[in-house]
């Protein structure tokens, strides 16, 4: 079951670090372009996104959720670098930039497209993958028995260890 539940929370992270990532990196890139200070919010905004996303990526590669949480998103952006690698026109179309879809949607492609051709998509699957080849991630964590101390609550009139 924990692996199912690692499941999904590796599909949710996957889509916020390629929909939230896209679009912060699009973000501080325009205004990279054209600084503006009438901007300079959206910046803070691509900013704040930004630090959200490392978050989530932190807590995904440092915590014992489940491998399958980490495995999913690595697995992911490493195909897509794999893709781009060996046929670069196909990967660039899997990028969404279609004038119907919602704005939004499209300027996390075109930032989307910004981390894919600079090999930072690979980056980051690298480093969600390197937890997946740990043995401990996958099993879970027993505490042991033996080594909790013997309480007493007759020494000094509370709960407290037993010595001898």
């Amino acid at each position: 079951m924990r692996h199912v539940l690692g499941f999904l929370v590796g599909v949710v992270v996957t889509a916020v670090l390629l929909f939230g990532g896209g679009w912060a990196v699009q973000q501080a890139t325009a205004h990279a372009a054209v600084p503006d200070a009438v901007e300079g919010a959206r910046l803070w905004i691509a900013l704040g996104a930004m630090a959200g996303v490392g978050l989530v990526f932190g807590v995904v590669a440092a915590t014992r959720i489940s491998p399958m949480a980490a495995f999913v998103p690595s697995m992911t952006l490493l195909s897509w670098t794999v893709v781009y690698a060996l046929d670069m026109d196909r990967a660039l179309s899997l990028i969404p930039d279609d004038p119907s879809m919602h704005e939004l949607l499209r300027q996390a492609g075109e930032g989307q497209r910004v981390l894919l051709t600079t090999g930072v998509l690979a980056m980051l699957g690298v480093a969600l993958f390197v937890p997946v080849l740990l043995p401990s991630r996958w099993v879970r964590e027993e505490p042991d028995d033996d080594e909790e101390e013997d309480y007493d609550e007759d020494d000094y009139g509370a709960a407290g260890p037993r010595y001898g």
